[in-house]
């Protein structure tokens, strides 16, 4: 069988595949070979700046070249890499050896070949690619397709501010708030999340097989390896990797910030979890619209129906992207010893998880961007309920020190339909001032939302 889109394992390289065109060059296979080609160039060409008698800098030519190798790494090139592992069967080395074959028309490299992968362990080149994908797909893919929900929700926040809407808690009828205010909420979650996950720092380390600088030491013993190691991590790319050091690791990098990172992106993605199956019932109440378009179906059998399909794929694909995030949060920063390989295959499916995030983020902002506002359900909807006014009335009843006032409105209001009438009879009877009792007369359950216009748009 020839590999597709309709063969692949994967509906994130299948059905999704388009979808994702952003992520892929990020967090494949062959965009953790390009960082690993560009760890091993950043690598080298500092190694030659150390002032080594053994070698000298290297020219600006070679330079050039070297990250030319980086910028313009092809399919091709990681076809060329995989040929090369199936005769070592260690993916590193192939790397090392595809960069060293690139050398044999370049004197100048030639000679400085066995400075290619000099006294760095796998995971030294490994740890630092993992996180430059990281660098990538938050960055430039995850952030910016969390920022579109973001945005789209203030932009509703403000423009529903101030359309009143019945609240349900425990599925009941409750006090009244507006859309705008119900949609802010989401909003400031939201921000708070990518906050964290846009704060993480992300680590690396290159300090040899067990963490020591071990074999670094043995070529250079009066060398700060320490402080080298910590320059090309830290210096920003494209001569550095633009990270941040991590100076104490075994022979991985401990992994504890990538859990950090994965547990951040879960609980924004909980959020929307939250945001998808809320939204699917304002849909089923009413309260929201789809937009039509012109040949799309809902049903296979009714012709009537429109279905919330983009905040169901929402939700399904969160907790895909969750279930794969709470594994590798909880698998990765455990280690045997000073190693063991099980976080080896764990890490290919990084992409995944964060894959079937984007994936429901675009979802989820087609979603949004098909929603039409239906005022005129959301006003019935308040019309019919106004026993939601027992609790400003009683509150008021409180201040003015009548007796009982809230079991006088739990026996009026409970379990029985409140009109306009009946409330307003209640109202007319109490013995408060009559600035106050006009002001509760006034009082519709459109017009009792407190402040929540103010706090939507402010949001």
């Amino acid at each position: 069988m020839n590999f597709s889109a309709i063969s692949a394992l994967s509906p994130l390289d299948g059905r999704y595949a388009a979808k994702l065109a952003k992520l892929r060059p990020a967090m494949s296979e062959q965009g953790y070979m390009q960082r690993r080609v560009q760890v091993e160039v950043a690598w080298l060409i500092a190694l030659s700046d150390c002032g080594f008698a053994e070698f000298k800098p290297l020219s600006p030519g070679a330079r050039t070249y070297l990250l030319g190798l980086v910028k313009h790494f092809s399919e091709a090139d990681g076809e060329a890499i995989k040929a090369i592992e199936k005769v070592t069967n260690h993916d590193v080395k192939a790397v090392e050896y595809w960069i060293k074959s690139k050398f044999e028309a370049r004197p100048e490299l030639l000679a400085a070949g066995e400075f290619v992968h000099f006294a760095c362990t796998s995971e030294d080149i490994n740890n630092t690619s993992h996180a430059l994908q990281l660098k990538t797909g938050r960055d430039q893919v995850l952030l910016p397709a969390l920022d579109n929900i973001i945005n789209k929700l203030r932009d509703m926040a403000h423009a529903f501010a101030e359309v009143p809407m019945l609240s349900r808690t425990h599925g009941q009828t409750a006090s009244p708030t507006t859309v705008g205010k119900e949609i802010a909420n989401v909003v400031v979650r939201l921000a708070t999340a990518r906050e964290k996950i846009a704060g993480i720092k992300l680590l690396a380390k290159m300090n040899g097989a067990v963490g020591n600088y071990n074999a670094h030491l043995s070529a250079w013993p009066d060398f700060d390896w320490e402080a080298f190691a910590r320059k090309v991590v830290e210096t920003p790319e494209p001569l550095g990797l633009g990270l941040t050091f991590q100076p104490y690791s075994i022979q991985i990098e401990p992994h504890d910030y990538m859990a950090e990172l994965f547990d951040a992106v879960a609980r924004a993605n909980t959020i929307l979890i939250d945001w998808s199956r809320d939204v699917w019932g304002y849909v089923s109440l009413g309260y929201f619209k789809q937009k039509l378009r012109d040949g799309e179906v809902g049903s296979s059998t009714m012709p009537h129906k429109v279905n919330p399909i983009d905040f169901e794929n929402a939700e399904g694909n969160l907790g895909l992207a969750n279930a794969l995030l709470k594994h590798l949060s909880e698998k990765l920063p455990i280690s045997r010893w000073q190693r063991d390989l099980s976080d080896s295959t764990v890490l290919r499916n990084m992409g995944v998880a964060l894959g079937y995030a984007v994936l429901a983020y675009q979802a989820l902002g087609t979603g949004l961007g098909k929603l039409e506002i239906n005022e005129t359900v959301i006003a019935t909807d308040l019309d019919t309920a106004w026993e939601v006014l027992a609790e400003p009335i009683q509150t008021v009843m409180r201040r003015f020190g009548l007796p009982k006032p809230y079991e006088q409105l739990k026996a009026f209001t409970r379990g029985a339909p409140m009109t306009r009438e009946l409330m307003q009879g209640f109202i007319a009877k109490l013995e408060i001032p009559e600035i106050e009792k006009a002001r509760l007369l006034a009082l519709t359950p459109g017009s009792y939302i407190g402040k929540a216009a103010e706090l939507a748009r402010r949001v």
